[in-house]
């Protein structure tokens, strides 16, 4: 069977299996109309504000989807207003804010029309239980770090049963990352006659996951679109390459706070 083109959000529309990843991308190459929807609003404090900057920077009446970046509040400070930083170089951090407040802001420009779908990105399943005490609106997405060294299996089971769909950021690993130079993943590109990230990005697409490549190149586009069924055997081997001690993530920003990842790293609070 050959793996699908598209999958159905929740809230009944269809998004392509395959995306365009634009993180790390010069911002010329992509268009200033990306790198002015990059600008998010990361103070949270106010998302109807936010999406109207959104919505005037891309000249549209309305996004398709609309995302929680993080699920912190960053505090504007001398350094930046867009990604502060303290002395420590941490982010800075408003370790008051909830989240449900921003929640609650999303599910009212859902629906007012402005965004037909919302979702969040970095979410853990305790932020997600936490999110769920007051949803109204089940995220659509959570858009996180996904492949094989960080294939986040008990997130996915936790995503899947709440009926949110899963997207995948950094599916090769990020640039200077060990994936594609892995030789479990070259041996299956070798055996399927196909390339490394081919063999990447269509393992997210076969375990039910949106992916985004990234890519600023009309050739590297289209290749990125080439997504081919993969055995059990080979998603087997996909599924495992972490817990056999390969487990490693590619981004993980200083927030100095605990994001509910068992993985990650700094301060767990009491």
């Amino acid at each position: 069977m050959a793996p699908p083109s598209s999958f159905k959000l929740n809230t009944g529309a269809s998004i392509p299996a395959v995306g365009l990843g634009t993180w790390q991308a010069n911002p010329g190459e992509v268009g200033k109309a990306v790198e002015h929807a990059l600008n998010w609003n990361t103070h949270q404090t106010d998302v109807a504000a936010g999406l109207a900057q959104t919505l005037e920077d891309l000249q549209t009446d309305y996004l398709d989807l609309y995302l929680v970046h993080w699920p912190v509040r960053l505090v504007p400070n001398e350094t930046s207003d867009l990604l502060p930083v303290n002395p420590d170089g941490t982010r800075s951090v408003d370790r008051s804010w909830d989240q449900q407040d921003t929640w609650r802001q999303m599910e009212e420009v859902y629906r007012s029309g402005k965004a037909r779908a919302i979702g969040v990105s970095n979410w853990s399943v305790p932020y997600l239980e936490h999110l769920k005490k007051t949803w109204t609106v089940t995220p659509a997405v959570n858009q996180v770090e996904l492949h094989p060294f960080n294939p986040q299996h008990k997130l996915k089971e936790w995503c899947d049963s709440h009926n949110i769909l899963l997207e995948a950021y950094c599916p090769l690993g990020s640039t200077g990352a060990p994936l594609l130079e892995d030789e479990q993943i070259a041996s299956i590109a070798k055996k399927n006659g196909i390339s490394p990230a081919t063999v990447l990005i269509s393992y997210q697409v076969n375990r039910g996951c949106v992916v985004l490549p990234k890519s600023v190149t009309a050739n590297r586009i289209e290749q990125n679109l080439k997504v081919v069924e993969l055995s059990k055997e080979d998603m087997n081997v996909l599924d495992g390459m972490a817990a056999s001690g390969k487990q490693k993530r590619v981004n993980t920003p200083a927030w100095g706070h605990d994001l509910g990842f068992e993985d990650w790293y700094g301060p767990v609070p009491n």
